[in-house]
């Protein structure tokens, strides 16, 4: 019988990581590829202590906030298709808390993170301790419980032997491409150090089987039946078609049914911009094309999407009577819209429908339809070079010329990290993805901040790849603090800043409900308490620069395409910084093709609002339930 192995419980969780593999379609990958920390009394002599006797097995990556390299895992993880990711260890207290919004980002998104914070102790010699939240209710609650809503698996490991069954069933769920996303197992500060007897055969290698479930002979039967009846089949690209990397099933199918595919944010780049059958995004943000596509389809194939509001334009943009057919891997999604679910792996349902409609009687795709869309999509494509276009290189550029001077540069090897403010909007109606994994927008939580840490996880993920990260100033100042690990690592990733003083979305937005902009600029305050004065004297090239970046600065379309160019070949982390010029005095992007529900004010005094909620009465009333 082989002896036991004495270790720290931190020590044998550090171990058992470092053996755990996923393997899909005959490859293997190491599941934890590397641990992020930042360390405080909480965790530096448990987690800390084992990260550095393993530190020849476990790859560390040193932090600045705890948010950000969750963010960084993530990236990490969708762009290594979820099969493989970063572990987040932190400290006890706000190290905690501040795993929550990257947490609740991971999992809206389905991608896979470990979390391990730091705990109270669990033998309590002392109550409370530092950064303890004592509870007059319950004794066994810390701040960590914050995370139980945001994590698909939660556990607290209070003695050292539940390590095993926990740590076990936190690597099932981070590998069930039907259940992954964030994952906690919360740690104690005194059972990190505590050693147990370990049985040998935890620390054995492991492979985790990431399936591809087939659908259901019956569903699939259905499914093929709907498809049959259609005339108008309109295909939903999401984000399982890239999880699940099933774009040339996808291209197959779209071959056999003559179907447009429209896409979500996560699904853009399932086909590349200039495949025939790739009509752009669609929803609120989406093209004209896909959208009048989506009012006409009599059929709807999401394939891995949640059918979010954005999507679906708040409920208004497709006919009353159109069917959907929802191919999904986690039956709750397909089950949505009131469709036909088709529960299965995207690859695994793709091919299956492909080859029921391809047999003996194949379906006849209509060439009329798509005639029809080959049209619309040109004339789509002109609007876009009408955006892009900047015919005075002495000019100060508008966001759609930066987009534009960036699409003229890049190839299938650049990588586009985005997430939230007026850029993903452009950039979905816009970009035209050029490879699988070019567009990588998180709008599933949207959050600001999470660009520069992403675009690091990303580049670790892929070696070699010139990566983007796109930000407007308001989301800068969320959340810069990662240049300086950038910088630190020599991840080259390059940063676009947009300076436009303040946050342009929400300030858009504002204004169509008839918030008049409040609160969304930044500029000093007025006479009359408003922040309508002069711009705030903010340098961020400047800061970043302190944290250690090449910075370049351009003043003019000319200065931004030669920027960008030196940015894209430059071997360290680099920043290009310009100041745009508003869309109101030059081109910008085409405005929404599709509504949004954001409620506005059912009774005002301000003339702006009174007639934001006559627009907003309008509008609803083409709003619908699919029943």
């Amino acid at each position: 019988m082989t002896a036991p192995i004495r270790l720290t419980v931190a020590q044998a969780l550090v171990r058992f990581l470092t053996v755990q593999f996923t393997e899909r379609d005959g490859e293997r990958h190491r599941l934890i590829g590397a641990t992020w920390g930042i360390f405080g009394h909480g965790n530096v002599a448990g987690i800390g202590q084992a990260l550095l006797e393993s530190a020849a097995d476990m790859p560390f990556h040193q932090g600045r906030n705890e948010q950000a390299m969750v963010h960084a895992a993530v990236g990490y993880a969708r762009q290594s298709g979820r099969l493989s990711t970063h572990a987040v260890t932190t400290s006890i207290g706000p190290g905690a808390t501040n795993l929550v919004t990257g947490a609740a980002l991971a999992t809206v998104n389905h991608l896979p993170v470990l979390l391990l914070p730091g705990d109270t102790f669990a033998t309590r010699p002392a109550d409370p301790v530092l950064q303890q939240l004592e509870v007059p209710y319950a004794g066994d609650v810390s701040v960590n419980d914050c995370l139980r809503p945001v994590s698909r698996y939660f556990d607290r490991i209070t003695r050292p032997e539940a390590l095993i069954p926990a740590a076990l069933q936190a690597m099932r769920t981070l590998t069930d491409p039907a259940a992954t996303g964030a994952v906690t197992l919360a740690l104690p500060q005194d059972v990190q150090a505590e050693a147990y007897d370990w049985p040998p055969e935890f620390f054995a290698e492991r492979i985790w089987t990431v399936r591809r479930p087939p659908p259901d002979p019956d569903e699939l039967t259905a499914a093929v039946a709907a498809v049959r009846a259609a005339r108008r089949p309109l295909v939903v690209a999401g984000g399982g078609v890239r999880h699940s990397a099933a774009e040339d099933a996808l291209r197959a199918f779209t071959a056999a049914t003559g179907a447009p595919v429209a896409s979500t944010q996560a699904g853009k780049g399932a086909l590349p911009w200039d495949d025939p059958a790739d009509v752009g995004g669609i929803g609120h943000t989406g093209t004209a094309t896909a959208d009048a596509l989506a009012r006409t389809a009599d059929l709807v194939v999401g394939v891995g999407t949640r059918w979010t509001d954005f999507t679906t334009a708040s409920g208004t943009l497709f006919a009353p009577g159109t069917r959907f057919l929802n191919l999904n891997i986690t039956p709750y999604d397909g089950h949505k819209m009131a469709g036909l679910p088709l529960i299965a792996d995207a690859r695994a349902g793709l091919d299956a429908l492909t080859r029921a409609l391809t047999g003996p009687d194949p379906y006849p795709p209509d060439p009329a339809y798509r005639a029809e869309y080959t049209r619309a999509k040109a004339h789509w494509e002109t609007r876009v070079d009408t955006a892009y276009a900047a015919p005075d290189p002495t000019a100060r550029p508008t966001q759609t010329q930066v987009l534009g001077a960036l699409d003229a540069l890049v190839t299938a090897d650049d990588i586009v990290v985005n997430a939230a403010g007026s850029l993903p909007g452009d950039l979905h109606k816009l970009w035209r993805a050029r490879s699988r994994d070019q567009y990588h927008l998180e709008y599933g939580y949207s959050c600001m901040g999470y660009e520069i840490p992403a675009a690091i996880g990303v580049r670790l993920a892929a070696p070699g790849r010139p990566v983007w990260a796109l930000v407007g100033d308001g989301t800068y100042l969320m959340m810069p603090t990662e240049i300086v690990t950038a910088v630190q690592e020599g991840v080259p990733i390059k940063v676009v800043i947009l300076q436009n003083h303040g946050y342009a979305s929400i300030g858009g937005l504002s204004a169509s409900v008839g918030a008049e902009r409040f609160g969304t600029a930044y500029r000093h305050r007025a006479d009359d308490g408003t922040f309508t004065g002069a711009p705030l004297p903010v340098d961020l090239a400047a800061n970043a620069a302190s944290l250690g970046m090449r910075v370049l600065r351009a003043r003019t379309v000319g200065d931004l395409r030669e920027a960008l160019a030196v940015a894209r070949a430059s071997d360290v982390p680099t920043c290009v910084y310009t100041e745009t010029e508003t869309p109101d005095t030059v081109s910008g992007a085409p405005p929404a093709q599709a509504w949004w529900d954001v409620p506005v004010a059912e009774t005002a005094t301000r003339a702006a609002a009174v007639e934001a909620r006559e627009e907003y009465d309008r509008q609803v009333t083409a709003r619908r339930r699919s029943l």
